[in-house]
């Protein structure tokens, strides 16, 4: 088994200590529609968990790889000595652990891509501004005149939020889908999601202007991996919400299949008791991978109860985040209902 460790150094002020949201990307990219811990975090000095307890976490739980990077922009001395020195003392003590140190972020070509996108976003348009010029070029690129009006700003936010233009194409709706989220938004309806990732993404102040909230589940369990036959963490945290909470009017899965699954077995099922006035929740399915994502997408697309998905392999949790903002705009009247 193998796990990575980002190593930052750690701030004494609590919300500079964010890099979870990159260890999140990473594992995104490299294990599409895992929900195990394979990339973590640590922190040299003013966070936890410091380094050598994330390494003995990583131990604990199997590992015999350690691949550890360090988040740093040059080979100072943290880079050269004193992570290196915690990594020969981790090789000590676990010493039938084979540990891996790359280099640190160092110089590339796409860092003076990103420096270019802060100082154009610091001296010419506002964020509001980037992002109406945004969808104003998504629609001179693509034409969205056969695409039902009530689902374009949908298509287009997924499109601006993964600069995937085959996204067209491959979503999915059920006839009720865009109403019976929007209605669900405006009825103070709770707002499910399958990992933290997507739970994160999404706009809650919008959400609680109509009374609603942002749920996550996943770690209530300790079940950690997606390969096993026992249930996944993502998968109980769904069937425990469902069944503990009878206000949820979105499920928002962009990662676990088995989630996604799940949660179709539920609802085709009709354990959950609903009022005479109320529907179905608004099921967003579209995770991310090569095992069970499609056939899960599939089988969504079947179902008679409210849904968009994406028939392909696409997907994850940026898109799933991008449907529900899409939809919490649409409801708040703003720019993406036009």
């Amino acid at each position: 088994m193998e796990k990575i460790i980002i190593a930052g150094h750690g701030s004494p002020k609590k919300e500079a200590n964010n890099i979870e949201q990159v260890a999140g990307l990473l594992h995104g990219k490299i294990h599409p529609g895992c929900s195990g811990d394979c990339v973590r975090v640590a922190y040299l000095q003013f966070a936890e968990p410091d380094i050598m307890q994330a390494i003995t976490d990583c131990v604990k739980d199997g590992a015999e790889k350690i691949i550890i990077h360090p988040y740093f922009l040059s080979s100072g001395m943290h880079v050269t000595t004193d992570i290196p020195g915690i990594i020969e003392e981790a090789r000590g003590k676990y010493n039938d652990v084979e540990f891996v140190y790359t280099e640190p972020l160092g110089i590339h070509n796409k860092m003076a891509e990103v420096v270019l996108e802060r100082i154009s976003a610091s001296t010419g348009l506002k964020p509001e501004e980037i992002e109406k010029r945004s969808f104003e070029i998504i629609s001179e690129e693509v034409d969205l005149s056969d695409v039902p009006e009530e689902r374009q700003p949908i298509v287009k936010r997924v499109i601006h939020t993964t600069a995937d233009f085959e996204f067209k194409g491959s979503l999915a709706f059920h006839p009720d889908a865009v109403r019976a989220g929007i209605a669900a938004i405006k009825s103070g309806k709770d707002i499910l999601a399958d990992v933290e990732m997507v739970r994160t993404g999404i706009n809650k102040k919008l959400l609680e202007k109509w009374g609603g909230k942002v749920l996550c589940n996943i770690q209530a369990s300790g079940v950690r991996s997606q390969g096993s036959e026992e249930k996944t963490r993502s998968e109980l945290g769904i069937e425990s919400a469902l069944k503990e909470n009878n206000n949820i009017g979105i499920i928002a899965i962009g990662n676990a299949p088995t989630a996604l699954l799940k949660t179709i077995e539920i609802l085709s099922k009709g354990v959950l008791q609903y009022a005479p006035t109320d529907t179905p929740p608004l099921v967003i399915g579209v995770p991310v991978g090569f095992v069970k994502a499609l056939e899960s997408k599939a089988l969504l697309a079947s179902q008679p109860f409210p849904f968009i998905t994406n028939l392909s392999r696409k997907g994850g949790s940026t898109v799933a985040v991008a449907i529900v903002n899409a939809l919490l705009k649409m409801a708040e009247g703003g720019d993406d209902q036009k």
